[in-house]
């Protein structure tokens, strides 16, 4: 088996695009990580922010839904609120990890 030539160029090219595609990747994944995305339920009375990666920041509840008797429909709202921001957040690092890959279906 001979190693040399264009086949040594053709794999040192291909790790520097490799390298180059990860360090794109934990910038995106930084970025990601500053961007705020939010859900609402309920009309807005019930909001949740996550991060671009989906991590839950917040939750904000309209002192109107706040009823001792309804517990239930509160926490349904608030469940709503943030599967919709997850949803999001998904949607936002799914745009930004294709447009790096190229639409390779990469798990991201």
């Amino acid at each position: 088996m001979k190693f040399g030539g264009s086949n040594m160029g053709n794999m040192s090219s291909m790790i520097k695009q490799a390298q180059k595609m990860q360090q794109e990747m934990q910038k995106i994944q930084a970025d990601l990580a500053n961007e705020k995305v939010e859900g609402t339920a309920g009309g807005g009375m019930v909001t949740a922010t996550v991060n671009g990666q989906g991590d839950l920041l917040g939750v904000k509840i309209s002192p109107e839904v706040v009823n001792p008797s309804e517990v239930d429909v509160l926490e349904d709202l608030v469940l709503a609120a943030v599967r919709e921001a997850s949803r999001k957040a998904k949607e936002l690092m799914q745009s930004r990890m294709g447009r790096l890959t190229g639409g390779m279906n990469l798990p991201f």
